[in-house]
């Protein structure tokens, strides 16, 4: 079984228009035609169309090169807070004060009819530079013992969140009992790097963590005197 080109190539491809190139095949079981253009010129017939119809489909479906962030680092820090449980689990649900006591935060605004949903900003002057960035978080909650996730946090244990737009992050605070008056508290914080702190993504992740530790140092003094 063979095939017959029929139609024309022009011998200039790269510069006729794409809808202009057409080739239209036609199926013969009994034909010994063979295509009466060079295989050249047909090889190149293909790569042309096939590219151009590549090219076509990547931008239809929105597909990107290139991506404005890079990879992702987690920084964990953990203090024991001389508050019982139940008071360090309220002192930090109260996300609007948040900025009060974490160094890089500076403000946090609940959404009034989605009280779910927050927006940070963050504004720091570090590596000889203004930082800022803005971010939307769902705050939300895992129940272990039947893995469901919730829109709410647990109680007394744990409080999660992930960004919705803007700067990705995502993270989680864990509340573990010391006693009837102190308690544990580590706060995991996982983020992209910003293509903007790339050139020192290396010192970024021990420069956060040191201000997660302030922060939750501060947040120490701050639980104290919370009502």
């Amino acid at each position: 079984m063979s095939a017959t080109v029929v139609g024309s190539i022009s011998t200039t491809p790269a510069l006729t228009p794409f809808s202009s190139r057409r080739t239209t095949f036609a199926a013969n079981s009994t034909s010994t035609n063979f295509p009466s253009t060079p295989l050249s010129f047909n090889l190149l017939f293909f790569k042309l169309t096939h590219s151009a119809s590549s090219q076509r489909i990547s931008t239809s479906h929105g597909f990107k090169r290139f991506s404005p962030f890079m990879e992702w680092q987690d920084c964990t820090v953990k203090m024991e807070i001389d508050v019982p449980i139940s008071v360090a689990y309220s002192c930090y649900s109260d996300r609007e004060a948040i900025p009060k006591w974490m160094p890089f935060i500076s403000s946090v605004k609940i959404l009034p009819d989605k009280p779910d949903l927050s927006r940070w900003s963050l504004k720091y002057k570090a590596f000889g530079r203004d930082i800022e960035f803005s971010w939307l978080a769902l705050t939300i909650g895992i129940c272990y013992s039947c893995y469901i996730t919730f829109l709410q946090p647990i109680p007394n244990q744990k409080i999660h969140w992930r960004s919705m737009e803007g700067l990705p992050n995502r993270g989680a605070v864990r509340f573990y009992p010391r006693g009837p008056s102190s308690c544990v508290v580590e706060l995991t914080v996982s983020y992209e790097v910003p293509q903007l702190l790339s050139p020192v993504a290396s010192a970024l992740q021990p420069f956060l963590e040191g201000l997660l530790q302030r922060g939750l140092e501060r947040f120490a003094t701050f639980a104290k005197s919370y009502t």
